[in-house]
C-alpha cells in the first residue's frame, strides 16, 4: 500500500507539530505544521462545501504563495486534482487551458487579476476565488470562503492510484498537454529526491522557482514536506532578495534554473554570507560546464543537476556532486528504479525499445520508472504514441558514454542539419557560454539554400561592445568546435524567451527568423 500525498502531510505535521513547516515572505506569515494542518483541513472543508467531489479539478492561476501551497495539500486530501497554471500565460492561453481541464474552482491573485477579467465571462461553470483583500465582482473571497470552516478533517477515501494532478506541459514547441500524475508518482518521487540530495527534517529551502512546475514543487517543496524540512517562499524570483533570503533565513537548500543560477551570479555575491547553503540543485534546462564552474568558485556549494520531463515527475537522473566538473556536460545517472534507454529515432512513429544504440551513439531518450504519467488528459492517441510499448518516448536526443552517464544534446525537433552533418544546438551553446562576454545564447537552425540549414545564434550579451567579429573569432580558435558547427549568424538580442521553467522558447526564435529572408 502506498501512501498519498494528503497522509504523507498528515504524518509529517503528526511528528514535527511545533517545527516551522512555512515562511511567505510577502505575506509575513510563518506557521508551524501543527498550525498549517489546520489551514490545509480549513480549505479542504472550504472546497467540500463549495461542492468540490473526487476528482473534480481545482485550478490555481498564482505566483508562490502559501495559498498555493495550502491548495496543493487541501486538494490531495479530498481526492481532488490540483491543476496548477503557469503565471506567465496570457488570458486567451489561460483561457485554453481551463476549457481543457474544465475545473470547479480557479483560486486567483490581484497581479493575474486582468487576465482572469478578460476572460472569466466564458466560464459560468467556475468558482473564482480571490486569494487578496477587495475581490471583483465576479469572484469571492478565499479567505471569507475559509474563515468559518473546521479546522479538523473527516477522512476521504483516496487511494495511491486516484489521480493527484494535471501538470500542462510548458509550450516550448506550441499548445500545452495536461500531463496526469497519480498519488503514488509523486511518493515515489519524493523518495527519489529525498535520499539523493540527503534531506533532513533540519534542512530549510527556499522555494523562489515557480511552484506550478513539477521541478520545484515535486522535486524540492514536497520532498520537503515529507522530510519534515522546512520551506521559505517566495513570491517570485529576484536574485538579489534571494541571496539575502538565503543568509538571513539560513537556507540550506535551493533549486534554480540555469538562468536563475547566473543571474544571481551576477550580483555583489561576496558581500552576503551564504555558508549555510549546503546544496543548490539545478535543472529543467541544461547549464552549460562554464557556469557549472562558475557557481561552484563563487558561491562555495555543492550543486546537482536533475534531468527529466513532467510526463516522469520530472527526474529520471542525477549528476551528483562529485561528478560536476569529471562529468561537466553530463545529466548524471539513471535514478533508483528508474530505466533508461538510448534508441534509434523513427521519423514515422515512436522509436523502438529494442533498438538500442550503443555508447557514444546519439539517439532518442526513452524511459520507464515508477513515477511515469498516467497520460494525458483527453488526448488517447497523443497518450500512445508517448508511452508505447511502456517506455515514455522523451523527443530528447542524448547518448550514454561508457560509464553510464547520459549527455542530452537536444530536442529532436531543435537537430540542424547543416550540408548533410548533424549539429546538436546545446554543444554550441556550450562553447558560446565559455564567452565572458556573453550572458545567455540560443543556437537553432535557419534554412538555407546551399547547405540546406545554417546554425545560427541568438546571443544576450555580458558585454554590451561585444561583436560578431569577435565571436566569430572565438569560435574559430576553439578546439571543441568543427568548422561546420560555427554559427554563421548572430543576432543580438535583450533576451530570450524562455518558459518559467528556464527552457528556451525555440519556436518562438524560428519565428523571428522566418521573417528575415535567408541567405
Amino acid at each position: 500500500m502506498y501512501l498519498t500525498i494528503g497522509k504523507t502531510f498528515d504524518l509529517t505535521a503528526e511528528k514535527y507539530p511545533a517545527k516551522e513547516a512555512i515562511y511567505d515572505v510577502r505575506r509575513g506569515i510563518r506557521l508551524s505544521y501543527a498550525d498549517w494542518q489546520k489551514e490545509v483541513n480549513k480549505l479542504a472543508n472550504a472546497f467540500l462545501e463549495a461542492g468540490v467531489k473526487k476528482g473534480d479539478r481545482i485550478s490555481t492561476y498564482l505566483f508562490n504563495t502559501i495559498e498555493l501551497a495550502t491548495a496543493y495539500f487541501a486538494s490531495a486530501k479530498i481526492g481532488a486534482v490540483i491543476n496548477p497554471i503557469n503565471f506567465r500565460l496570457k488570458a486567451q492561453e489561460v483561457a485554453y487551458i481551463l476549457n481543457d481541464a474544465k475545473p470547479s474552482i480557479v483560486l486567483f491573485e490581484r497581479a493575474l487579476e486582468p487576465q482572469i477579467s478578460e476572460i472569466q465571462s466564458q466560464f459560468d461553470q467556475i468558482s473564482f476565488w480571490f486569494i487578496d483583500s477587495e475581490p471583483p465582482s465576479y469572484a469571492s473571497s478565499y479567505h471569507d470562503n475559509v474563515k468559518d470552516t473546521k479546522n479538523n478533517l473527516e477522512e476521504i477515501e483516496v487511494t495511491e492510484n486516484d489521480l493527484y494532478a494535471i501538470m500542462y506541459t510548458s509550450g516550448t514547441t506550441g499548445r500545452p498537454k495536461g500531463v496526469l500524475h497519480r498519488h503514488r508518482d509523486m511518493i515515489e518521487q519524493n523518495h527519489v529526491c529525498i535520499a539523493s540530495k540527503r534531506l533532513t527534517k533540519d534542512d530549510r529551502g527556499l522555494v523562489a522557482a515557480p511552484m506550478f512546475h513539477c521541478a520545484e514543487l515535486h522535486c524540492c517543496f514536497l520532498p520537503r514536506v515529507q522530510a519534515g524540512g522546512s520551506n521559505v517562499i517566495l513570491h517570485h524570483f529576484e536574485p538579489e532578495l534571494v541571496l539575502q533570503l538565503i543568509e538571513e533565513e539560513k537556507i540550506t537548500v535551493f533549486f534554480g534554473a540555469p538562468t536563475m543560477w547566473n543571474m544571481m551570479l551576477q550580483e555583489k555575491i561576496e558581500t552576503y554570507n551564504l555558508t549555510s547553503l549546503r546544496l543548490g540543485l539545478y535543472g529543467a534546462a541544461p547549464m552549460a560546464p562554464a557556469l557549472v564552474k562558475l557557481c561552484k568558485e563563487k558561491l562555495g556549494t555543492d550543486l546537482i543537476q536533475a534531468y527529466g520531463m513532467t510526463e516522469m515527475g520530472p527526474a529520471v537522473t542525477f549528476l551528483s556532486e562529485d561528478e560536476q566538473l569529471t562529468k561537466a556536460g553530463s545529466a548524471g545517472k539513471v535514478c533508483y528504479g528508474h530505466e533508461l534507454r538510448i534508441v534509434k529515432p523513427n521519423e514515422d512513429g515512436p522509436s523502438e525499445p529494442d533498438d538500442i544504440l550503443p555508447p557514444g551513439q546519439v539517439g532518442e531518450i526513452i524511459v520507464k520508472g515508477p513515477c511515469m504519467m498516467a497520460g494525458y488528459f483527453n488526448m488517447k492517441e497523443e497518450s500512445e504514441k508517448a508511452l508505447y510499448k511502456g517506455w515514455y518516448h522523451s523527443g530528447d536526443l542524448g547518448y550514454l558514454d561508457n560509464d553510464g552517464f547520459l549527455y542530452v544534446a537536444d530536442r529532436v525537433d531543435d537537430m540542424i542539419i547543416s550540408g548533410g552533418e548533424n549539429v546538436y544546438p546545446r554543444e554550441v551553446e556550450d562553447i558560446l557560454f565559455e564567452h565572458s562576454g556573453v550572458l545567455d545564447a540560443a543556437v537553432l537552425g535557419q534554412p538555407h539554400e546551399k547547405w540546406g540549414e545554417c546554425v545560427t545564434a541568438f546571443i544576450v550579451r555580458k558585454d554590451l561592445n561585444l561583436t560578431e567579429e569577435e565571436l566569430e573569432e572565438f569560435c574559430k580558435t576553439s578546439d571543441k568546435l568543427a568548422p561546420y558547427k560555427r554559427p554563421r549568424t548572430y543576432h543580438f538580442v535583450d533576451a530570450l524567451p524562455r518558459t518559467a521553467s528556464g527552457k528556451i522558447q525555440k519556436f518562438l526564435l524560428r519565428e523571428k527568423l522566418a521573417e528575415q529572408p535567408s541567405t
